[in-house]
């Protein structure tokens, strides 16, 4: 098994690899795939050295986890890593019965409710552990309390305070306890996670897209913050959701729709720069985040074994200096970012 550098989750004694591995794409996010090929990317992620694994009920209402489970729990346990999220809890479907915005690609007679509760966060884990068949998981992650999953204020606030004032003791208390490892939240908006971050005793941030080689709005006032704290970013979507990872063209995603003009103008452009050094845009996207202290592993997500190896091997490919100042000369990258060394 090669050996991938590894890095500290906060003040705790879990070390994950630098490159992880999401769970969201083999739970059906955007196409569905043979539990076959799941099981068997992730196996090839474990084969290329990555021992951090994220999963969450809500990919696939179940599919991913159960997947994730199959290919981990008869690995050594020691050998790896594994998180998972809380805040909606699975739902069997009565016969007949049909729920208005079920996601298409996922686990078929499930339906989520979310739950941020004290008694929820318990239903949700032990749901987990038993889709998954592994008795312990190391990382659990308060999930999608923001306004990009509301789309209201009113029900973000109503389910931020829910979460501190009942689900956050739940965690609190298995993580005292010993049963988990680590605590955190798992966010698309650096604002919101910086508002959990000063909220509670957090470990971990899961911070979806908003640092990457594309954008850096998170390193003026969250990225600090995580530093100041001594809490590890965990950096989820280092492709903004497919546009990084290369061969930028009209209708490329971002951020999980098609990507407007000015977008795929910006990418082309870092694109070009990385060409003009030899060095694949993915590459230069997996490498560019961990150059920040406060950032412990990137964990993108794929489809199949050769997105996996692709994906490892990029963690390999030396980058130039001067394409990073290149990058920082034409704007395309803020002059504040921490870069990798050679």
């Amino acid at each position: 098994m090669p050996l991938l550098p590894r890095r500290r989750i906060g003040r705790t004694a879990l070390e994950v690899t630098e490159l992880g591995l999401g769970g969201a794409p083999i739970g059906g996010f955007q196409i569905t795939i043979p539990d076959a090929q799941a099981v068997a990317l992730v196996n090839a992620g474990y084969g290329a050295g990555i021992n951090f694994f994220d999963t969450s009920p809500f990919y696939g209402y179940g599919r991913s986890e159960l997947r994730m489970g199959a290919a981990l729990r008869e690995k050594p346990r020691e050998s790896y890593v594994l998180s998972t999220k809380i805040g909606r809890v699975m739902r069997t479907l009565r016969p007949g019965e049909v729920v208005a915005g079920l996601r298409p690609n996922c686990l078929p007679g499930f339906a989520p409710t979310f739950d941020y509760s004290y008694d929820g966060v318990m239903r949700s884990l032990e749901q987990s552990h038993l889709r998954m068949g592994i008795a312990r998981i190391d990382v659990a992650l308060i999930h999608d309390v923001d306004f990009w999953t509301t789309q209201d204020r009113a029900v973000l606030e109503q389910r931020f305070r829910t979460v501190m004032e009942s689900g956050f003791r739940a965690l609190d208390e298995l993580r005292r306890a010993g049963v988990i490892g680590a605590i955190g939240i798992g966010l698309n908006e650096a604002d919101t996670s910086q508002r959990f971050l000063e909220a509670g005793d957090f470990d971990c941030i899961l911070l979806a897209g908003r640092y990457t080689l594309l954008e850096q709005g998170a390193l003026a006032s969250f990225m600090p913050a995580c530093t100041q704290r001594g809490v590890s970013v965990i950096l989820g979507g280092p492709f903004n959701s497919g546009i990084l990872a290369g061969r930028v063209k009209a209708g490329a995603t971002y951020d999980y729709a098609s990507a407007p003009p000015a977008i795929i103008e910006r990418a082309q452009r870092i694109e070009a720069v990385c060409g003009r050094h030899n060095v694949p845009l993915a590459a230069a996207a997996l490498q560019f985040p961990l150059a920040h202290p406060a950032v412990c592993s990137v964990i993108p997500g794929a489809l199949s074994v050769a997105e996996v190896e692709q994906n490892a091997g990029h963690m390999q490919r030396p980058i130039p200096p001067d394409l990073w100042a290149e990058l920082i000369h034409e704007g395309l990258l803020d002059a504040a970012a921490p870069v990798p060394a050679r």
